[in-house]
């Protein structure tokens, strides 16, 4: 079974309270009295303390900024962040560069040709023939996705080692003038950061004292008739948010079905799971996955400490969640954990994990 071997996550140097992002976008998104008195309580009620943005408070108040000039700064800056995120994963790992055979790279919040994992691996020395695949358009869900899109290749290339990376510069794409829900509610929820994660085959897991997690199976999923409920609509002004409470319906109404189903295809049930991983994508996302399990309490604290640390940051937040699971947890051998995300669809992507019983 590929194994995951090194994750890492990375955020500008930018970061600011709640409180003070609600005071810069407030202003930005609407002049209207009652429309700003109802973003104030959003922000106040999305369980989120903190954020990172790519640029400096200031910048956010210069009325020129079109698609052009932040697409431009996302391509920069996204380079830059992936760097940070791929050489700790790497580090991580005890591997280089030179060893990656395989790269995914993820992002909705910023488009690039040639992509930002070419222009990484024209920096870092990655080998010319290492193979490539940017995918844009699964949003939140991006992250475990990749991840189970690694496993997917892993398992054709035991020996081979692949890597994983996401950029959301969400900041950028924030909508002035828009004072729809959809941006009201975005506007209090979403940051910025990067992720990393590195994955080895099962032949070459065998050489590595590697102590993440082998990816056992993974399931997808996509939800007819949910076209309209999450996603982008990409304008002049760049990505406006579609945002509905639809989300948390599609929890309620499938999830307990699609993860308990799968888990019975493994002679496994709720009880077997030892830890949750859940995409932190907002107060009632996160409320509505606990319920539709019916998870103990306490089980998806790491996702909600995410949350309140950085913000949802799309599909790199799932990987912060298993970053800081990785690094704050030790974990006997045999244990199991779930990770799960729900994206623009609405689609969703469940891995299950397990500690390996030896390593090397």
């Amino acid at each position: 079974m590929p194994r995951i071997s090194g994750v890492s996550a990375a955020f500008p140097p930018h970061s600011y309270s709640q409180p003070e992002i609600t005071e810069l976008l407030g202003p930005l998104i609407t002049s209207d009295p009652q429309k700003r008195a109802l973003l104030n309580r959003l922000h106040a009620n999305s369980r989120v303390d903190r954020r990172h943005l790519v640029m400096p408070f200031e910048w956010y108040r210069d009325s020129s900024l079109n698609f052009t000039l932040t697409n431009n700064l996302f391509i920069s800056a996204a380079v830059d962040l992936a760097e940070e995120a791929v050489m700790v994963a790497l580090e991580k790992a005890a591997l280089t560069p030179d060893d990656v055979d395989y790269i995914l790279f993820t992002s909705v919040t910023g488009i690039s040709a040639p992509s930002v994992d070419a222009l990484l691996a024209l920096r870092l020395g990655f080998r010319s023939d290492v193979k490539r695949v940017p995918m844009f358009g699964l949003g939140c869900v991006a992250g475990a996705a990749g991840i189970a899109r690694l496993n997917d290749y892993l398992l054709g290339h035991p020996n081979d080692v692949a890597l994983l990376i996401s950029v959301e510069l969400c900041s950028l794409t924030v909508q002035r003038g828009d004072d729809s829900m959809a941006n009201l509610v975005a506007s209090g929820l979403f940051g910025d950061g990067a992720a990393a994660v590195v994955m080895v085959g099962d032949e070459r897991a065998k050489t590595m004292a590697v102590t993440g997690p082998d990816v056992l199976d993974s399931r997808s999923r996509l939800y007819p008739g949910t076209e309209a409920v999450l996603g982008f609509n990409p304008g002049e002004s760049g990505f406006r948010i579609v945002l509905t409470a639809g989300v948390a319906d599609v929890i309620d109404e499938h999830f307990d079905a699609d993860v308990m189903g799968f888990l019975d295809e493994h002679r496994l049930a709720v009880a077997d799971i030892d830890v949750w991983m859940a995409h932190p994508g907002g107060p009632r996302v996160l409320q509505s996955f606990a319920s539709a399990l019916s998870l103990p309490e306490n089980a998806l604290d790491v996702s909600w400490e995410s949350m309140a640390e950085k913000g949802n940051m799309s599909s790199a937040s799932i990987l912060h969640v298993l970053s800081l699971t990785l690094d704050d947890q030790r974990f006997a051998p045999g244990e199991r954990g779930l990770l799960f995300a729900l994206g623009p669809g609405v689609c969703a992507e469940i891995v299950l994990l397990q500690w390996p019983e030896t390593v090397g």
